[in-house]
């Protein structure tokens, strides 16, 4: 196990796997974990929904991780979603745009989640801001890059005159990894928890149900998912 640190962590949580998998590193992790979210006006909303599930199973896990797990922060930021035209905000099919990324990319949507929760951070006293990005398994987006984050760190922290760590503890590993993340933190249990509550379907389908969780079975996200879900279970079965 991870040693704790007497300190405290803000997770973004959005309801899917990756940031579920960073609120169970925490809770490994922080004395203290609070968690924030954002409604920007995202098509698969429904992922909302399922934070607060999340958040009663582990903490239902251990009674450690109950102890530790304090507020959850929604954030309303409808607004942010109708400023771009994307596949994530908007009733259009997912493809590539002429720049060469997919129209799934939210322009500024890390940048701004990241400040909104130093913003809270810097109210509540957190100085880890924790979030799901990743370089590995991922489509592109600019905003997801570790040189982005480690940019906007230095900024956040010269904006407020604070010494915030922002941690993306996905950033170098594959979806495979990451469940195989969540076992080592949480064992059979917690991939359970996270295969069935949380949600990454870019479509916000819950009605069918696979394998590895509930999605369309199609959309990017989904394909991520499922391959890394087929990666990891071979290995267990090796």
């Amino acid at each position: 196990m991870p040693k704790t640190v007497d300190e405290s962590a803000l997770v973004s949580l959005s309801g899917g796997q990756d940031s579920a998998t960073c609120l169970a590193w925490a809770l490994a992790r922080f004395e203290r974990v609070e968690t924030i979210g954002f409604a920007y006006g995202q098509r698969h909303a429904i992922e909302l929904d399922c934070r607060s599930t999340l958040r009663k199973a582990m903490a239902d896990l251990s009674p450690v991780w109950s102890g530790r797990l304090g507020d959850d922060h929604m954030i309303p930021i409808e607004g942010f979603g109708r400023i771009g035209d994307t596949a994530m905000t908007s009733d259009i099919a997912i493809g590539m745009t002429a720049a060469g990324l997919p129209n799934t990319f939210v322009p500024g949507r890390n940048l701004i989640f990241f400040t909104f929760a130093a913003a809270v951070g810097y109210r509540r006293g957190i100085r880890h801001l924790v979030g799901g990005m990743c370089e590995t398994d991922y489509s592109g987006y600019p905003d997801c890059r570790d040189d982005t984050l480690k940019a906007l760190q230095v900024t956040l922290n010269l904006g407020m005159d604070q010494r915030f760590v922002v941690q993306t503890p996905l950033m170098w590993i594959d979806k495979a990894s990451t469940w195989r993340l969540t076992a080592e933190l949480g064992g059979s249990d917690l991939v359970d928890i996270i295969r069935e509550h949380s949600h990454s379907c870019y479509l916000g389908d819950r009605a069918h149900r696979h394998e590895w969780g509930y999605g369309c079975g199609s959309c990017p996200a989904c394909d991520l998912r499922a391959n890394g879900w087929r990666v990891f279970t071979e290995g267990c079965s090796a």
